[in-house]
C-alpha cells in the first residue's frame, strides 16, 4: 500500500490531540470542541482519497484546511488560559501547522492539475 505522509500525520496528531485532551480537568465542553476539529482533519483527508471526482477531493481537502485553522484557535485558547504546559500545546501547534501547510500545497497543486 502506497505511504500517505498526510494520512499519516494527522492520524497520529488525531491520537496526541485526544491524549491531550485527557489531561486536561474540567472544561468537557472546550476540550470536545478541541477534540472534534483535530480529529476532523484526518478523516476528511480519509474521505478525499475516496472523492468521486477532484472537486470532491479539493472539497474535502479544504474542509481539513479549515478544521485546521479551527485547531489552532483553540490551541491558542488553551495556551491563553493555561490549561497545559507551554511546550505541550506548542508541539501539537506546530504539528497542526505542518498539516495546514500540506493540506494548502495540495490543494493548490489539485487545482492547478483541475
Amino acid at each position: 500500500m502506497k505511504e500517505n505522509k498526510l494520512a499519516d500525520l494527522s492520524m497520529a496528531f488525531s491520537v496526541d490531540i485526544i491524549n491531550f485532551c485527557e489531561t486536561i480537568k474540567g472544561h468537557h465542553s472546550l476540550t470536545n470542541q478541541l477534540e472534534r476539529c483535530a480529529t476532523s482533519i484526518g478523516a476528511n483527508i480519509h474521505e478525499a482519497n475516496y472523492a468521486h471526482s477532484r472537486a470532491d477531493f479539493i472539497s474535502k481537502l479544504q474542509i481539513s484546511l479549515k478544521e485546521c485553522y479551527e485547531t489552532e484557535y483553540w490551541l491558542n485558547l488553551f495556551a491563553k488560559v493555561n490549561f497545559a504546559d507551554e511546550n505541550t500545546i506548542k508541539s501539537l501547534y506546530n504539528t497542526c501547522g505542518t498539516i495546514r501547510r500540506i493540506l494548502v500545497t495540495s490543494i493548490n497543486t489539485a487545482k492547478t492539475n483541475q
